[in-house]
């Protein structure tokens, strides 16, 4: 377990994190931080640069097993902190905002603790992912050949999670995340004068048309089977100007499904909608792809491997919470592996997830580190 020195050790790592936060596909620093904490534990093999900043830390026994994996993330958000800790965040505009400051911070005790008592057989993996927030970091990793060697069997992750009790976790089998994607419309006519609006193109009409159509083709409700949203998270129309009729427009979507099938299903009725709307209005039409989450699916073995765990520890846990609206990246995994997320509760009282003024509860870290540890001890020994 943890000594006391371990907790304000990795209280510092995690406070000196949280100062230097760095957006998506731009966590050199972080990425370096974290490969100097683990250096001086000797893991089997230490990999940089993975799908661009990433890195995975290898314990490796030298006995036949299977390869479990741990993953954290290592990207913050573009939001200003607004909190009054003594550690915010020192780059404007940017905050860790989300708790991945914690989850590696977790790592990174778990580390220690691997290095003290080696697994008695396979392989550890600690996977600190680049480029989460934005739904391009798992692919990234999982396409660079250099993670040949890190493939997992197993593949498990936690998530801090306001609304839940403190240090409470929260895990169920089956979805536990949507799929999501983002798409961003560009709608092109032709401008003219404001007294003339008849000899230009305006797209005003289709936008004015598309934005209740869009939502109308998914508003929600239960999350369950056949759950679609569509959120409207931009517009944008024409010059500033009175004496300009608008000649482009753009319209900015987040489609979001439970399941992956339901996904095509829903993609394709808001491009066939889009289409069929700038044809009648006759606009040209430029349509790109962003921010494409999986929906991540929790194997029913790798949840139990966590329930088991959580009863031997004597943890409390629950299925609060779950499944969630919010996507996340670590669903591409579990294609490859019995994979699992538990959530891990920050407060019922605690700001929530990307606000301004929240920051990860430093003490969720011995909780992470202490199940973390019981799940490899029963898949690995040791």
């Amino acid at each position: 377990m943890l000594t006391n020195s371990d907790i304000v050790e990795l209280t510092a790592l995690r406070h000196h994190l949280h100062r230097h936060p760095e957006l998506s596909g731009q966590e050199s620093r972080t990425a370096a931080t974290v490969a100097a904490a683990l250096q001086p534990l000797s893991p089997t093999r230490l990999e940089t640069g993975l799908g661009g900043h990433g890195l995975a830390a290898m314990f490796d026994s030298g006995k036949p097993g299977p390869t479990v994996l741990f993953r954290a993330e290592l990207d913050a958000l573009p939001i200003e902190e607004l909190s009054g800790a003594g550690h915010r965040s020192t780059v404007p505009g940017v905050g860790h905002l989300c708790g991945h400051d914690g989850h590696s911070t977790i790592l990174l005790g778990l580390a220690r603790l691997i290095a003290r008592r080696p697994p008695e057989r396979g392989r550890v993996v600690l996977l600190f992912q680049p480029a989460e927030e934005d739904g391009s970091g798992a692919a990234a990793v999982l396409a660079d050949p250099r993670f040949a060697p890190f493939a997992p069997d197993w593949a498990f992750a936690l998530h801090n999670m306001p609304g839940i009790a403190l240090g409470r976790f929260s895990i169920r089998p089956g979805p536990v995340n949507c799929a999501s994607q983002g798409l961003r419309v560009v709608l092109r006519g032709k401008t003219s004068h404001a007294s003339v609006p008849e000899r230009g193109v305006s797209p005003a009409l289709a936008l004015a048309r598309l934005i209740p159509a869009a939502m109308a083709a998914g508003q929600g409700g239960e999350v369950v089977a056949g759950y679609r949203l569509v959120t409207v998270t931009h517009t944008r129309m024409g010059e500033p100007a009175f004496g300009i009729a608008p000649g482009e427009a753009e319209l900015w979507l987040t489609l979001r499904t439970l399941l992956d099938a339901d996904m095509a299903a829903l993609e394709a009725d808001i491009l066939s909608l889009l289409h069929d709307e700038a044809k009648d209005q006759g606009l040209d039409l430029a349509i790109s792809h962003h921010d494409v989450f999986r929906a991540c699916t929790n194997d029913p073995a790798a949840t139990q491997a966590i329930t088991d765990a959580l009863d031997a520890l004597g943890l409390t846990h629950c299925d609060a919470a779950l499944p969630m609206r919010a996507s996340e990246d670590f669903g591409r995994f579990g294609a490859a592996a019995r994979s699992a997320m538990v959530l891990l509760g920050s407060g019922t009282d605690h700001p929530m997830l990307h606000n301004p003024d929240y920051d990860f509860p430093d003490t969720l870290i011995g909780p992470g580190v202490t199940l973390f540890e019981r799940i490899l001890r029963d898949l690995l020994g040791g």
